[in-house]
């Protein structure tokens, strides 16, 4: 039987009421926030930071589960088929716009559609860095080594489409050397197999490299973002030597699709004011990159807008998934 439209309306505006009292009640339990990579990567790093900051603030415990594999995809189908009630959360990364072009087949979702942006968190040079056994201190001679010795220098990076894969890729594409990229699951691996020297060059997340280049450990040529970084202001890019290069790595939170926009709303709120907060501010700071915030909708676009800009590079570049 069809109810009348006053009747539908009444019922409607009831149910709205409801999913907004159970959002201002929220949580009430604790809430899972998934990983795509294993722990102590720049992912993790931030997510247990963000999540440290979530459960002060709103009183339940925000615990990090670390879902590696599959470049990310694993970790993020995981977010996806949960429940849109606010207690699992995705850090997504740059991964996520990589993915949409370089696993397009293989995708059992579609990101803008199947994940509803919370709040944009960091964005996250990268820093060319070298074992110190290659010869090279600078983006030119570095370029000049290899290429007299081609096919030779492996560059590591946390998994095939990441954002450390695909500046590594954009290297290639825009100065021709040979080098042979090597995947890892996840940046404490690909670093320790660097620090090793197993493999010689990496295009690394800060947060994930820059105590390493402190210690002297690894020795960094460039910064790979369009304007040298206040963590390593002498360091500079690779766009002064390399014309037109410039890559970075974005991290925010995200929920499944429908998630009720009064929780997306409240996150939102609660990491903005965690973003302006002094000590954690200093925190994320501290790690090299560019504390983002915003909307919603301020996030989601700049999903949008890595997602073509990479997916531009890998079918220029013909990049193909290992």
């Amino acid at each position: 039987m069809k109810l009348p439209r006053r009747k539908f309306l009444h019922l409607a505006a009831g149910a709205a009421a409801m999913r907004t009292a159970w959002a201002l009640d929220y949580p009430t339990r604790p809430v899972r926030i998934i990983v795509g990579f294993p722990p102590a990567g720049t992912t993790d790093i931030l997510a247990r930071l963000i999540g440290q900051w979530l459960s002060q603030r709103l009183g339940q415990q925000f615990v990090i589960e670390n879902r590696p594999g599959a470049s990310t995809m694993i970790g993020t189908e995981a977010v996806v088929r949960s429940p849109p009630d606010g207690y699992t959360l995705l850090m997504a990364a740059t991964g996520a716009a990589i993915n949409a072009t370089l696993y397009e087949n293989k995708l059992n979702y579609n990101f803008l559609r199947d994940i509803a942006p919370i709040a944009g968190v960091f964005r996250a040079p990268n820093v060319m860095v070298v074992h110190p056994s290659i010869p090279a201190k600078t983006v030119p001679e570095f370029i000049a080594y290899a290429r007299a010795n081609p096919g030779k220098i492996d560059f590591e990076s946390p998994g095939a489409g990441t954002s450390s894969h695909l500046a590594g890729e954009l290297f290639k594409l825009l100065t021709g050397v040979n080098i042979v990229h090597v995947p890892y699951r996840g940046n404490a691996p690909a670093l320790t197999d660097l620090l090793a020297g197993q493999v010689q060059l990496g295009f690394d997340t800060m947060p994930a490299s820059i105590e390493f280049v402190r210690a002297g450990q690894l020795r960094a040529l460039a910064v790979t973002t369009a304007t040298r970084s206040e963590a390593l202001p002498n360091l500079p890019t690779v766009g002064e030597f390399v014309p037109g290069y410039e890559s970075s790595g974005f991290f925010g939170l995200g929920a499944p699709g429908n998630t009720p926009a009064a929780i997306v709303n409240k996150l939102n709120a609660e990491i903005n004011a965690g973003l302006a907060d002094p000590k954690l501010k200093a925190q994320l700071t501290d790690l090299g990159g560019i504390i983002l915030g915003g909307s919603p909708a301020d996030f989601r676009k700049l999903i949008a807008d890595e997602t073509e800009k990479w997916g531009k590079v890998i079918r220029t570049a013909n990049i193909k998934a290992d």
